[in-house]
């Protein structure tokens, strides 16, 4: 027996015309309704018809989605406007889809740029979970995750190399002669704040050290990494130099150090990563591991068009290559050779 769309239906508990939604990605399905229907379409072996999948990918729509976790974080922002620009010179419009780091909101956006028929989308999931993407990749939509990777959803990913950006803050302030460094940053649950630590870590185990102490927020601000970074002044007074795992964490360093009559980098010293430009207002100004946000996202952007131009209309995920884009180290004033 032929399956037929009505037999999904039966099966999802739903409508035939829900079911053609869910297909055709126009108009509004949920996200629970979406995961109903393509679990009764994974059961009955469902395979829509090559005419079917040429009519659901349709005329493109010139629209891409742009998945981040805030916008309100200024490497989100800048991210986001070099990207919108870019693919505004190449002819598309872009959905920006902010999700304030919500798993659900992430869920509600996907089924959005669904209904809108995007040609691809691009991501930095807040999350490690990818089950909710599936519905992009299932409906053959390019996907480039930016900033992290996206194993088993993204066909490629670009990002700057966190890791080796790590180890260079950490060299940095060991040929400065520090030895007692604590870690301060946000949010604990990023990627790319991982793979930093990863880094950090390593660099200075090849000097037969550790971390005195790290501490971090769940939230990516000034107001949630001031108090942390205070509390290991206070509680650490053999330390000499804090790592903020981004700019914005090492400038609520560089506050809670001056705030408890310490100087930097006299008394410590601080560095950050992103170069975002307040690294550069701040007193004293902050010595920080630059990454090209702006080369980022235009690398992104080439990337995605390429896989929108080159996919057939029965194409299958590939497996994701990482681009990890090279990062420096910008020495201002917020580092020095440790106090005697």
């Amino acid at each position: 027996m032929t399956t037929s769309i009505r037999h999904i239906a039966r099966l999802a508990g739903t409508s035939v015309s829900s079911v053609s939604r869910v297909l055709n990605n126009s108009g509004y399905a949920s996200p629970e309704l979406r995961e109903r229907v393509e679990a009764a379409i994974r059961t009955l072996n469902y395979t829509p018809s090559k005419g079917a999948r040429m009519l659901r990918r349709g005329a493109p729509s010139r629209m891409i989605g742009l998945m981040l976790p805030s916008i309100d974080v200024p490497f989100f922002g800048i991210l986001a406007h070099a990207i919108e620009q870019d693919l505004f010179s190449r002819g598309y419009q872009t959905l920006i889809c902010s999700t304030a780091e919500n798993i659900d909101h992430e869920a509600r956006y996907i089924s959005m740029l669904l209904s809108q028929r995007v040609d691809g989308v691009i991501v930095a999931s807040a999350f490690g979970s990818t089950k909710h993407f599936e519905t992009l990749r299932d409906a053959h939509i390019p996907i480039v995750a930016i900033d992290r990777d996206l194993p088993g959803i993204a066909d490629d990913a670009v990002m700057a190399d966190h890791e080796q950006g790590g180890r260079l803050m950490a060299r940095h302030l060991i040929e400065l002669g520090h030895r007692a460094i604590g870690i301060v940053g946000a949010p604990a649950h990023s990627q790319p704040v991982q793979l930093r630590l990863c880094g950090i870590t390593a660099e200075m185990a090849t000097s037969g050290i550790a971390p005195i102490a790290v501490t971090m927020a769940e939230e990516h601000s000034f107001t949630a990494a001031y108090p942390l970074a205070k509390a290991l002044v206070a509680s650490r007074p053999d330390m000499t130099a804090i790592i903020g795992t981004t700019d914005i964490s090492a400038i609520a360093a560089i506050h809670a150090v001056q705030d408890r009559g310490f100087s930097v980098p006299q008394d410590y010293s601080v560095i950050g990563f992103d170069d975002l430009p307040e690294a550069a207002y701040v007193f004293p100004r902050l010595t920080t591991v630059a990454q090209p946000i702006r080369g980022v996202g235009e690398q992104a952007v080439r990337r995605l068009e390429a896989l929108i131009e080159e996919q057939p209309a029965d194409r299958k995920p590939a497996v994701g290559a990482i681009a990890k884009v090279p990062v420096n180290l910008i020495e201002r004033d917020s580092t020095g050779p440790v106090r005697a």
